[in-house]
């Protein structure tokens, strides 16, 4: 039934792409240097959620809106927390964040090499101005980390003063609050939203807020545009439960295991855009600090990190009448460190006991030095066809200090049963990445649309955690960064998107049968995106899907006794998913949406042997807008109360599950002060 309806939408909508649509699915924001959709070009698959559809969706997790992006998959996990696959599986592990990059403005939010697999909730995707999607390599453009794609979220300038309060089951609650002004050729702006939620689950519930202040003004002819931000989490998490399809299990779905599990994160932002003639100027300062219990790991340790960074990204265009160039650099320097501690002793088998002692596992501090150089230049080779090449090169340092005992002993010296304890540090050292990104690519304007060929190619240098966090008796992790490159056809026009693409990654990072982080693995990815909307009368279907295979390429054993087979499919990468949505505008103040969410099968484990069976969702929400200064919302989440799960896992010998919650329901209203 669900594919008979993604392929009815499919033929309607292309129907309407051939005679023409006044909506657009892919729309490019311009504000200057904030945008990466317009440093990126057309050449590829770029996606903009507007500040129009994310106040509808209103989203009280970023996966509800990004999952509306096709190639785009966020697993929701407890609270704020998430995973995720941009045109890729849902990559795990301690590295998994740098396979994407997350920007504000334009700017990375974390330092190249000291990611957090969680960074989506330090984003103020709420009340964004827009949000941006990049699938596929981006590191010609934004340099390492934007192996898979790209997430940019542009900060709100407000232009009118309003509140808004909800209100939604499980003690859901969350005020929004937006302001803005101008002061004698000075534009004031504000952003506010604080939510907290008690929970589907014991002990899971959360709260958080996120500010954004923002400046506008022209000094000495420079037009400056900066914001600050800052955020704050506090969450109680909730853990896996476990049993095969335990998600369905009326008791185990709303338990936790590890009602003592717990995430406090913060983070502090400043950043800056200083545009005069053909000169573009972004420094940046970064502070962020975060302790989690990781309650997934026998023994429970706590991990304590931090980081203060500072930037300069500057950029020159240099264009001419038939070429569009711009050359630019970046440099980046970071301060952090990471520090894990095991209060009790671990229970379980001898062996946990004895290879997981208590006590201080991890204590090192890092300070990293990234110089990049890049060009970007779009060359017109005739009035319908056009050349798109960018190029850049970048080196990343880093030089780490080992504040504890070296090597995989207690930290009291002694040495563990069973071969060595599981934690190790290596000594004190420096390491040094250097990586070049390319991208090659030619449009075409035709009747259909846009047609573009793209080769590119992207990198991630390893990560602090995977070089310098270690387990069993790996004393030196000597890993090179992991490289991607791939091939893209597409087309684009008012109403459609297609994108056909393959993938090749090779110096994929994992831990083998000996827990050794090692970086010789190989991946290869071959799918189809599309994109598209139609506009009948008062109505609108849309529609976002993606099918794609994403394979091992190698032989491996692997840690967690799994074997890597060349040929397996990835865990956690269903060939199929994707969102439909059909809107109507049933008077000038009333509007409505249905949302079919939908993910196919997918293997839980690299052997294949575990597989959950997949779901669909159907959502519906509802705007009603009395008069200009008001606006109710209602939204009825899970309509058909279906019992699946956010998150499916296989490890440690079964299956665990995030379990998703049943149907639910938020009230809104918005009133425009002004």
């Amino acid at each position: 039934m669900l594919r008979s309806l993604f392929s009815a939408v499919l033929v309607l909508a292309m129907v309407g792409s051939v005679h023409g649509v006044e909506n657009t699915i892919e729309e490019v924001v311009v504000t200057a240097g904030s945008s990466i959709q317009a440093r990126l070009g057309q050449s590829g698959s770029g996606t903009v959620l507007t500040s129009t559809e994310i106040q509808q969706i209103g989203a009280t997790h970023a996966s509800e809106a990004l999952n509306r992006v096709a190639g785009v998959w966020v697993n929701r996990g407890s609270g704020q927390e998430h995973l995720t696959a941009i045109r890729s599986a849902v990559l795990t592990g301690s590295g998994a964040c740098g396979e994407f990059s997350y920007l504000q403005d334009g700017i990375p939010i974390r330092p190249h090499g000291f990611c957090n697999i969680n960074n989506l909730f330090e984003l103020n995707t709420e009340q964004a101005a827009a949000v941006e999607v990049w699938r596929g390599p981006a590191s010609a453009v934004l340099g390492g980390n934007a192996l898979h794609g790209a997430i940019n979220v542009i900060t709100p300038v407000p232009d009118q003063n309003s509140i808004a309060i909800e209100a939604g089951a499980y003690n859901f609650g969350r005020l929004s609050l937006q302001g803005g002004t101008e002061v004698a050729g000075h534009t004031i702006g504000a952003a506010f939203v604080g939510a907290n939620s008690g929970g589907y689950r014991d002990a899971s519930g959360y709260g958080q807020q996120k500010l954004s202040l923002s400046h506008l003004a022209d000094f000495s002819g420079w037009a400056v545009r900066s914001h600050v931000t800052a955020t704050l989490l506090n969450q109680e998490t909730g853990g896996y439960v476990r049993g095969e399809n335990a998600y369905e299990n009326a008791s185990l779905r709303t338990s936790n295991p590890n009602p003592e599990a717990y995430r406090d994160a913060w983070s502090l932002r400043l950043n800056s855009e200083l545009s005069r003639d053909a000169w573009t100027l972004k420094p940046y300062l970064r502070r962020s600090q975060m302790a989690f219990l990781q309650h997934f790991l026998p023994g429970q340790p706590l991990e304590e990190n931090d980081q203060s960074s500072v930037g300069l990204i500057v950029e020159r265009d240099i264009s001419s009448a038939a070429t569009q160039l711009s050359v630019g650099g970046h440099v980046e320097f970071m301060s952090g460190g990471l520090r894990e501690f095991q209060a009790q002793p671990t229970t379980g088998s001898r062996f946990l006991v004895a290879t997981r002692p208590a006590g201080l596992h991890y204590d090192y501090d890092v300070t990293s030095s990234l110089f990049a150089v890049f060009y970007n230049v779009d060359y017109s080779l005739s009035a319908d066809t056009r050349l798109v090449h960018s190029l850049r090169a970048e080196t990343l340092k880093y030089d780490y200090t080992n504040n504890h005992i070296v090597g995989n002993t207690k930290d009291d010296g002694t040495a563990c049963g069973f071969g060595g304890c599981l934690y190790t540090r290596p000594a004190s050292r420096e390491d040094e990445f250097t990586n070049l990104g390319a991208r090659f690519g030619v449009e075409r304007d035709t009747q259909l649309g846009m047609l573009y060929a793209t080769a590119s190619s992207g990198f991630r240098p390893p990560q602090i955690t995977e070089l310098y966090r270690l387990r069993g008796g790996q004393t030196i992790a000597d890993l090179n960064s992991e490289r991607l490159s791939a091939l893209e056809l597409g087309l684009r026009n008012e109403g459609l998107a297609i994108a056909l693409f393959a993938e090749n990654t090779r110096n994929y990072l994992f831990r083998d049968s000996e827990a050794y982080n090692v970086s010789d693995g190989r991946t290869r990815s071959r799918g189809l995106e599309i994109s598209f909307s139609r506009v009948i009368g008062k109505h609108n279907l849309s529609l976002a899907t993606t099918y794609a295979q994403h394979k091992y390429a190698f032989d491996r054993a692997a840690d967690g006794r799994e074997t890597i087979s060349s040929g397996n499919a990835m865990d956690s990468a269903p060939k199929w998913f994707g969102q439909a949505a059909w809107s109507t505008q049933i008077s000038p103040a009333l509007r409505h949406e249905l949302e079919l969410s939908a993910v196919g099968p997918y293997y839980l484990n690299a052997a294949n042997t575990a597989e959950y069976a997949g779901h669909t969702v159907l959502n519906w929400r509802a705007q009603w807008q009395p008069r200009t200064d008001l606006e109710w919302s209602l939204r009825l989440m899970n309509v058909l109360d279906a019992e699946y799960a956010d998150r499916a896992d296989f490890a440690f010998g079964s299956y665990r599950y995030f379990p998703a919650m049943p149907r639910h329901v938020y009230l809104g209203v918005r009133l425009v002060l002004d």
